[in-house]
Formats: C-alpha cells, structure tokens, sequence
C-alpha cells in the first residue's frame, strides 16, 4: 500500500468530514485516473483508492489529466488486494451495468445519494467500487458489496468511460447536499424593476405608439395594447432594462422630429 489518507480539507468537500472513498479496480490508463480524479473533486470527493493499477503508481499521466484535483492525487492509496482497500468501509457499494446472479439491492446513482448520506450522517464509513474499464466489476466484487449500482441509460448501449461513471455516482452524491434552485435569473448588478417603473414605461411607450398612428383600429386597441404589456411583463425586466427601453422610445422620438439635413 501506498500514499497516506491526509485530513480531509472540508472547504473542498461541501463540509463533509468523511465523503464517499473511491475504489478503482485494475484501472488501466494514467489518464483514465487522472479524468475520474478530476471528475470527483468537482463533486467534492477526495479519497481515491487504486487496486493493481496496470502502470503503477504515481503516474504522470494521470497528474496531468486531474488539472489541478492535487488533493486527490496527491493522497491516493495503491493497494494490492480488494480486500485491503476495502477493510475499513462500512458499507460498499459496486458499480455495474451487467444483470448478475446475486440477489443485491439495486441504487440508481439518485437513488444512491441520500442513501449515502443518511448512513454517513450515522458516522459510517462508505465506499464506490469501479471495476476495470474493458471488463467492468467481476462476481467477486459484486459479493463484496452491500449492494449494487446501475445507471439507467440506453439498454442499447450502456458502455460508459471510468471518469463518466465516476461523474455521475459524484454528481448526484454532491447535488442531494446542495440547495441550488433548478431556474434562476441571472442579475448580476441590476435588480428587478418595480411595478411603478414598468408601468411608467408602459405608459411612455404606449404614448409614443398612439403619437405614431400604431393603433390605427380603435377597437383593436385594447388586445394590442394587452399584447404588448404581455411581452415585457413575461421577460421580468430590471431597473436598468427599463431605463434603456424609455431611453430607446425617447430617442426614436427625438429622430422622428430632427430636422432632416439639407442635401
């Protein structure tokens, strides 16, 4: 075995103390590391645990492909036997796509996050178990595990690189522990306009409208008129957005009636 666990920085796990541990099983290639590496510090994970990496360890390819998840590369373990690596979990979970003859719960990565949590929350110990990128998990590790994980993906054609599937058990691990609303607008410095501003503005613009013969059938007028309010209202406009619009209206106004030069 090698590499040593570390303290686990909590700012760079969502301030989780003891995150899901990750266990790669034969992984082949550097950079197949290195990606799933960076894929589960993007979803706050930073145990990795390598079981008979065929290329040895450390390995620069991988370094180079986590760019910049050092945390996770720079404390992965190596281990020789699955055994081992899997000695101080509580709970294990495995990773496949394939039917099996063992009777295993089945999680879905969804399913799996609040699972997850709850039993970490409980203080126990969790790992994921990947198994090799040609082969997936054999039956041995399937009878290691507490249960099995399988993405719902095209019966088709279920086939998904090391660092996909890392990605999508983290994804759903670190989205069950954050509030993030699924729509949001995007103000930046602005804020919302006011009821009383975007009815001066309708106003305004309506005005001008009328000045310009757009309402040319009188009782027509009124759905126009409805139409109109419908657009701007639907979009949510800003402060800034509706000082613009009048701006807009004023100056249309203002070149309706310059004097047009003299040729």
């Amino acid at each position: 075995m090698s590499g040593s666990p570390g303290k686990v920085d909590t700012s760079r796990t969502g301030g989780v103390e003891n995150p899901p541990v990750i266990i790669l099983i034969e992984p082949q290639l550097g950079d197949n590391i290195g990606k799933a590496a960076r894929a589960m510090l993007n979803c706050g994970l930073v145990d990795l645990r390598l079981v008979r990496p065929r290329d040895g360890w450390p390995n620069e390819r991988a370094t180079a492909n986590a760019s910049g998840a050092d945390i996770v590369i720079d404390n992965t373990r190596v281990f020789e036997r699955e055994e081992d690596a899997l000695a101080d979990l509580n709970r294990i979970y495995v990773t496949t796509a394939r039917t099996r003859d063992a009777v295993k719960p089945v999680f879905t990565p969804r399913g799996l996050a609040p699972e997850m949590r709850a039993n970490i929350g409980k203080g126990e110990k969790i790992g994921v178990m990947f198994g090799p990128e040609r082969t997936g998990v054999r039956n041995e590790h399937i009878a290691m595990a507490d249960a099995v994980v399988t993405v719902p993906l095209n019966p088709g054609f279920t086939s998904l690189n090391l660092a996909q599937a890392v990605l999508l058990i983290g994804y759903e691990w670190w989205q069950a522990g954050v509030d993030v609303p699924d729509y949001q607008m995007m103000m930046n410095d602005s804020f919302p306009a006011t009821h009383d501003e975007v009815e001066r503005m309708f106003v305004h613009l309506e005005h001008e409208l009328d000045e310009s013969g757009f309402f040319r059938v009188e009782e027509k007028r009124p759905a126009m008129e409805r139409n109109i309010r419908n657009i701007f209202t639907r979009i949510g406009l800003t402060h800034q957005e509706v000082q613009t619009i009048r701006g807009m209206v004023s100056a249309m106004r203002g070149a309706k009636h310059k004097p047009k030069p003299k040729s």
